[in-house]
């Protein structure tokens, strides 16, 4: 049995949305950048094939599906992509989230904001 951890990464991937409560947010839409990190133990010692390990890819698009559906929070985004990788990959046994909200609409905010989520299976 291995004795190591791996981690895979998607790092500031852009996806553009009207996720948010306010109606600003739900008609102008905004740029969400997300960071998506999973630890997962293989099962074998040494990962010589596509289907030994977790598939980027397949997470993109998991990802993707995911934020093109509009809600108003981003912590229910965030929990159901968590929850979705639990899922699709029973290796995985860390998940680490944030999405940024690149724009908010607060007055005088100058930033941004983020939701972040750390699920452990």
């Amino acid at each position: 049995m291995p004795t190591h951890i791996m981690s895979i990464q998607l790092n500031n991937v852009e996806f553009y949305g009207y996720h948010g409560l306010y109606k600003e947010e739900q008609i102008l839409g905004n740029t969400f950048l997300v960071n998506l990190s999973i630890d997962f133990i293989p099962e074998v010692t040494k990962i010589n094939s596509i289907h030994e390990t977790i598939d980027y890819v397949m997470v993109y698009d998991l990802v993707k599906e995911r934020m093109q559906t509009v809600s108003p929070l981003l912590e229910t985004i965030a929990e159901d992509i968590a929850n979705a990788i639990f899922e699709k990959f029973p290796i995985a046994q860390k998940v680490t989230l944030e999405i940024t909200k690149t724009k908010v609409f607060i007055n005088s905010l100058n930033g941004n904001m983020s939701v972040s989520v750390i699920k452990i299976r």
